[in-house]
């Protein structure tokens, strides 16, 4: 697995082998940082960390792997610096890539990580843009890889909600690769893009994945290993969505009913986080008085249960990061 110089801006960047390396590079290094015997692979190297979206997982993931590898890190958050300001991307990505090892970027559009990694000449990670999330969807490979204790090209994952957003893609993609069983569940109006999902078919068709579609979620869970959910309404998106999300969407809220419908009692939870499970928070309180929900895409009864792995997934997201920097940053000795 020779990745190192290489950039990770969509699920597809990598091929099946190359993906589930980083997974297992990914296995190896939490058992190393566990057992207190983790090996410094990135001494010597500074990695910039551009941020237009703010973050509680991906910047902690990528601070603390870099840091955990011996590495530095140069924070530009919201505002602090002069990308697409008062500076071009592609004139910030020639600037960057003289300083540094290599460049993470949570954005907006996909094009700005795109440009970035055309002209800087280091790595460039995607911690998030509009249309893809890749970071996450490697947790997520390493989460079901945990807790179905079986090959991942022997696993079914059902995304029920918004099949919209940058985390389905992901997950489709990456799934694909992977040649599991992804099903999806969102009404006609929030499904994948088309793209994505003929991309995605073809992947499948080439790893012997599979894919479904469907506006139902009973049928998209059916004997499911896991079932994943996402917030109705994604960062960035204006509030005032809510309303219209929530009535199209509060079918395919996960519930007791609907992990039941799996037929699977070993079922699992996966949410990439923040959730909307109770009202302790701003917008959920909000939500409440307006609806009185008492939760959006997830139950809080769910969401607390045996079921949830949510917290091993956000766990996931420092060492499956960790992987990718060492990966693309190190070359392949790393894991040795």
């Amino acid at each position: 697995m020779e990745l190192r110089g290489r950039s990770y801006l969509k699920d597809a960047d990598f091929d099946t082998e190359e993906l589930l390396g980083v997974v297992e590079l990914a296995a190896t290094l939490r058992r190393e940082k566990r057992e207190g015997r983790e090996r410094r692979r990135l001494e010597g190297k500074h990695v910039a960390l551009i941020f237009q979206k703010t973050s509680t997982r991906t910047r902690v993931a990528f601070e603390v792997g870099a840091h955990d590898q011996g590495a530095h890190t140069t924070y530009l958050g919201p505002g602090e610096s002069q990308l697409g300001h008062k500076e071009s991307v592609t004139d910030t990505a020639r600037v960057l890539g003289r300083m540094v090892d290599g460049i993470e970027f949570r954005g907006f559009d996909q094009s700005d990580v795109e440009v970035l990694a055309a002209h800087a000449g280091v790595p460039v990670w995607n911690g998030l843009t509009d249309e893809w999330h890749p970071t996450q969807s490697l947790a997520d490979l390493l989460t079901m890889r945990d807790h179905a204790a079986r090959p991942l090209d022997d696993v079914s994952v059902a995304f029920v909600g918004d099949g919209a957003g940058n985390v389905c893609a992901s997950l489709v993609t990456s799934g694909a690769l992977a040649g599991m069983d992804v099903r999806v569940a969102a009404p006609a109006s929030r499904q994948p893009a088309e793209a994505v999902w003929t991309a995605a078919a073809g992947l499948a068709e080439a790893s012997g994945g599979r894919l479904t579609l469907t506006e139902e979620p009973e049928e998209a869970v059916a004997g499911a290993d896991f079932v994943y959910t996402d917030v109705w309404v994604s960062l960035g998106e204006p509030e005032e969505l809510w309303d219209e999300r929530i009535d199209l969407l509060l079918p395919y809220q996960v519930n007791t009913g609907l992990l039941a419908a799996t037929g699977n009692p070993d079922v699992k939870l996966l949410h990439c986080l923040p959730a909307f499970h109770d009202d302790h928070t701003e917008v959920g309180r909000r939500i409440r008085a307006a609806r009185g929900l008492e939760a959006m895409e997830v139950t809080d009864d769910v969401f607390e249960s045996p079921a949830s792995v949510a917290f091993d997934q956000a766990e996931n997201r420092l060492h499956t990061i960790k992987a990718l920097m060492v990966a693309t940053l190190a070359g392949p000795d790393a894991g040795g």
